[in-house]
């Protein structure tokens, strides 16, 4: 949980505010992994934050949601078109993605627990894991960055 929070503080995902008049606030919850090797024996312990989104209501805590995704289908498709071509292809993995996306519309959530925020909401300034619009702005950054 620490290393998610480090991660959190770094990319300035939120400020700590009290939250304004007739604003909804999202929930979030802690999910727990063990990454495991090959063998079976255990790699590592993840924590990761992730904002309960589904209680986000359309026109109020979020507007456009849709971010165009490759499908496994497409992949499958250019894989031989690459390999007869000879072209040269690259993987790339960004840690903890959607921590990159800057929102625009305002988003106001609860603290995770293990956070100390006495009476104080957090504004989130990028997305979060679950946040319907986070597969959009992670998108909108990564094509930003491109251009």
């Amino acid at each position: 949980m620490s290393e998610e929070l480090q991660a959190l503080e770094k990319t300035h995902n939120w400020d700590l505010v009290d939250l304004p008049p007739k604003k909804t606030l999202v929930g979030c919850k802690w999910v727990y992994k063990i990454k495991t090797r090959f063998d079976g024996t255990i790699e590592c312990y993840k924590a990761r934050l992730v904002a309960k989104g589904y209680t986000q209501e359309y026109g109020i805590d979020c507007k456009e949601t849709f971010a165009p995704i490759a499908r496994l289908t497409s992949v499958r498709s250019l894989s031989p078109i690459v390999a007869a071509r000879k072209w040269k292809l690259f993987q790339m993995d960004v840690k903890n993605t959607f921590l990159h996306g800057d929102l625009t519309e305002e988003v106001y959530m609860l603290p995770p627990l293990g956070y100390h925020a006495p009476h104080k909401v957090c504004k989130l300034q990028k997305a979060l894991y679950g946040l319907k619009q986070a597969p959009r702005a992670w998108f909108a950054k990564f094509s930003s960055t491109l251009a």
